[in-house]
């Protein structure tokens, strides 16, 4: 019985889904476009408020300096700067001390053992002097007014963390370009679209600032997961708390610009977001939260989707249909709405680029998305069901085009 009803739902999946979540994005991103971001932006005295930068460290001697040196502009006297060394087996240490020393807001931590990023956050934490504090990666540069924009948000007393607009920086190799468009065309947009919904799937570890009492009442962030700020995003969200987007508070980073980078960056980006999903999706579902809710069923039809993806390739292998209509059907479709995405992406998005320098192939990005996501999550979800559970996740230093970065490895 259920055999014979297995091509209607092939044919929902693969036709119905790559259109519906899409339309939603689209529509949700228009919405919160007309109703909140293209209102004139004013700062008020509110965004004087003292605050505290967490920059967690592992093996970063190649990037921390500039990192730091992208500061400079902001009020010493407003502005504390804490860099936490994760136990980096490089020049990290030096660096950081090198540039508090003609720093006197700047402190350093230095961490004998590599702990990860989420203990290295829960220290600096800890120690900030402030109440408010923003975090940053330390292979990205801040830009203008960012920490002001998103301190403005927290006038709200229940908002417990704002995320801001990470752009990539390094656009060199086809696959630095793509990322171009996936920020634009893909984060950017679903991000709108989820605060439509008064919610978040997860705030950007690059860029993000909080209200320190209410991480500290939610314990900080979790060590056991890999993706230290969906789960932090989850913990507040379903303890009542309010996460805000803002797109005018940008900084640069650096991504991956390699296809071995990009797997290794997508596989714990996947990983994490399904544990965090395991995590609290039960509650989540028995709650009256819809927003949260809405982003759990958004988020289960996409990984069904991914995880079904081989078999429409096979059936179009063996040029076979489902339901008499063929899935090439499907594969165009698709491609259709990535082109609209990418379009109206690229209307709401375009402005804080400092230049496309896209052309025609950023355009495919929404359509590789789904297909490496497919893959990525093929090992990611067996490896969270089945793999060994770990106390905390710590840190390798993958190479990414010659640069070395940050990236979160499961160690016992």
């Amino acid at each position: 019985m259920i055999i014979a009803y297995l091509p209607s739902v092939l044919k929902f999946l693969f036709l119905i889904i790559p259109f519906v979540l899409p339309m939603m994005w689209i529509m949700g991103a228009f919405v919160f476009y007309f109703k909140r971001e293209r209102k004139r932006f004013q700062l008020t005295e509110f965004s004087e408020q003292p605050y505290t930068i967490l920059i967690p460290c592992f093996n970063e001697e190649k990037t921390a300096e500039a990192t730091i040196l992208s500061l400079d502009h902001l009020p010493a006297d407003k502005c504390e700067i804490i860099a936490i060394n994760d136990g980096s087996r490089d020049k990290t240490q030096a660096v950081l001390e090198k540039m508090a020393m003609s720093r006197p807001h700047m402190r350093v931590i230095n961490l004998v053992q590599n702990r990860g990023k989420a203990a290295a956050l829960t220290l600096g934490a800890m120690a900030s002097r402030n109440e408010f504090i923003l975090c940053i990666d330390a292979d990205s540069e801040l830009s203008g007014d960012a920490p002001r924009i998103m301190m403005e948000h927290f006038r709200d007393p229940n908002v417990a963390g704002v995320t801001g607009n990470p752009r990539v920086k390094n656009r060199g190799t086809l696959v630095g370009r793509l990322q171009v468009g996936e920020f634009s065309a893909l984060v950017g947009m679903i991000k709108r679209y989820h605060q439509t919904l008064g919610r978040l799937f997860a705030l950007s570890g690059v860029l993000v600032m909080f209200r320190r009492s209410a991480i500290e009442s939610v314990g900080y962030w979790d060590t056991d997961t890999v993706t230290e700020d969906v789960g932090i995003s989850w913990k507040l969200q379903t303890s009542g708390w309010a996460l805000k987007y803002e797109p005018k508070a940008t900084c640069d980073v650096l991504m991956p610009d390699t296809l071995k980078g990009l797997w290794k960056q997508r596989l714990r980006w996947a990983q994490g977001g399904f544990e965090v999903v395991l995590k609290h999706g039960r509650s989540v579902m028995k709650s009256r939260d819809t927003g949260l809710r809405l982003i759990l069923l958004e988020y289960i039809f996409s990984v069904t989707w991914a995880f079904l993806l081989p078999v429409t390739i096979g059936i179009t292998i063996f040029g076979k249909s489902v339901n008499g209509v063929g899935i090439n059907y499907a594969i165009l479709l698709t491609g259709v709405m990535s082109f609209l995405q990418f379009v109206v992406g690229l209307f709401l998005h375009g402005r804080y680029e400092r230049s496309t320098g896209l052309g025609f192939i950023a355009i495919w990005y929404p359509f590789a998305y789904w297909m490496i996501n497919s893959f990525v999550l093929f090992v990611a979800i067996p490896k969270v069901l089945f793999g060994p559970k770990r106390q905390f996740s710590s840190w390798i230093s993958p190479d990414r085009g010659g640069v070395t970065y940050a990236q979160d490895n499961r160690n016992s």
